[in-house]
């Protein structure tokens, strides 16, 4: 595709030209940057700073409120492009630097949340075996670096092409929201870069997350008291809720609009556009689930906020020893002090719609 007016589809042309929409995305997105960097600044530091040992679960939590707190510091730049009519006047460079920014986000944040659920799992229904594995954090940590490098080679074609988009007629420089047919050579590749991102990033990832909740429960209906019973349900049910309504929205309109655009012609520009606040707003959820699941973290936070006396912080130091942020263990579960795994939602949340 070349820099065209004529080239674009009625409704990415409408898309452009509706103030509304665009002014309504932005109030969004400012309402996330309001929640995403003081609630994700603070669990960052509970987490990093006041949170010991770091258990694997805990490394990959560090790992997913990185992620969220990056997009959050950078949404301003995403508003002010939703201010100015879909206008990019900060050039081609940071606009590849954006948007790689918000899809690794998005699908890091996935693969994090895949493996704090099989890090639970392994700790909660395969306890001897979670015993035996050696060097955990180590192994923790190599997994998030693995997760940046396959998702960074996974989102190669986007950092090495210009996505800025001249729309002549309407007098804009659109970023990401005009994907140009060459950036790859063949529709083959169209179809493996997409299968990439929907398959292997999103929809294996969320196969295993459902799996693995799905036995931690049954083995915790079987083998733990009731109000065990109660917490690992209410978690599993609102990490997989989150999934559903910030991630799953997303991907599905991104692989149908591709399909659309590229082999019939058409698209599913606006819906696709509006998923991305749902997916955008992951981000900012993170650290609820962390106050409203941990008695662990409710007690450090409200430490920092001076509503917890003094006095019981030595009970909260023999606590934390006792029980690992999230856990949840059965009858026949490890040692209180090893890891049993946590879980929490992933994010992140792109902010861009390629029309291709």
């Amino acid at each position: 595709m070349n820099s065209t007016q004529s080239q674009l589809d009625n409704a990415t042309i409408a898309m452009f030209q509706d103030k509304t929409t665009s002014q309504a995305m932005s109030v969004v997105y400012v309402l996330i940057f309001l929640i995403n960097v003081p609630g994700n600044g603070v669990s960052l530091w509970l987490l990093w700073f006041r949170t010991f040992p770091k258990t694997p679960s805990i490394i990959f939590m560090i790992n997913l409120t990185l992620t969220d707190l990056a997009v959050g510091l950078a949404l301003p730049l995403q508003i002010s492009y939703q201010l100015r009519g879909y206008n990019w006047p900060y050039g081609s460079g940071l606009c590849s630097f954006m948007t790689l920014l918000f899809y690794s986000n998005m699908y890091c944040s996935i693969l994090t949340m895949m493996a704090i659920s099989v890090d639970r799992y392994l700790g909660i229904v395969r306890p001897v075996q979670f015993r035996d594995l050696k060097r955990r954090k180590e192994c923790a940590v190599f997994g998030c670096l693995f997760m940046w490098a396959v998702v960074l080679a996974a989102l190669y074609p986007l950092a090495s092409t210009d996505l800025t988009y001249e729309v002549r007629g309407l007098n804009i420089t659109t970023c990401f929201d005009v994907l140009k047919k060459d950036m790859l050579p063949t529709i083959h590749h169209w179809a493996i870069f997409l299968f990439t991102l929907f398959g292997v990033l999103f929809l294996a990832p969320f196969v295993i997350t459902v799996m693995c909740y799905v036995s931690i429960i049954h083995k915790l209906v079987r083998t733990s008291r009731s109000y065990q019973k109660g917490r690992a349900l209410r978690l599993a049910l609102a990490v997989l809720a989150v999934f559903v309504i910030c991630f799953t929205p997303n991907n599905v309109l991104l692989l149908a609009h591709s399909v659309r655009r590229l082999y019939y012609g058409d698209s599913l520009y606006t819906a696709y556009k509006l998923s991305l606040c749902l997916s955008c707003a992951n981000s900012c959820v993170d650290p609820f689930i962390y106050y409203f699941a941990s008695k662990e973290f409710r007690r450090k936070l409200r430490r920092v906020l001076r509503l917890e006396d003094v006095s019981s912080m030595e009970g909260a130091r023999t606590e934390l020893r006792r029980d690992s942020l999230f856990s949840a263990r059965s009858n026949q579960g490890p040692p209180e002090n090893d890891e049993g795994g946590a879980s929490v939602t992933l994010r992140d949340e792109p902010v861009q719609q390629p029309a291709f």
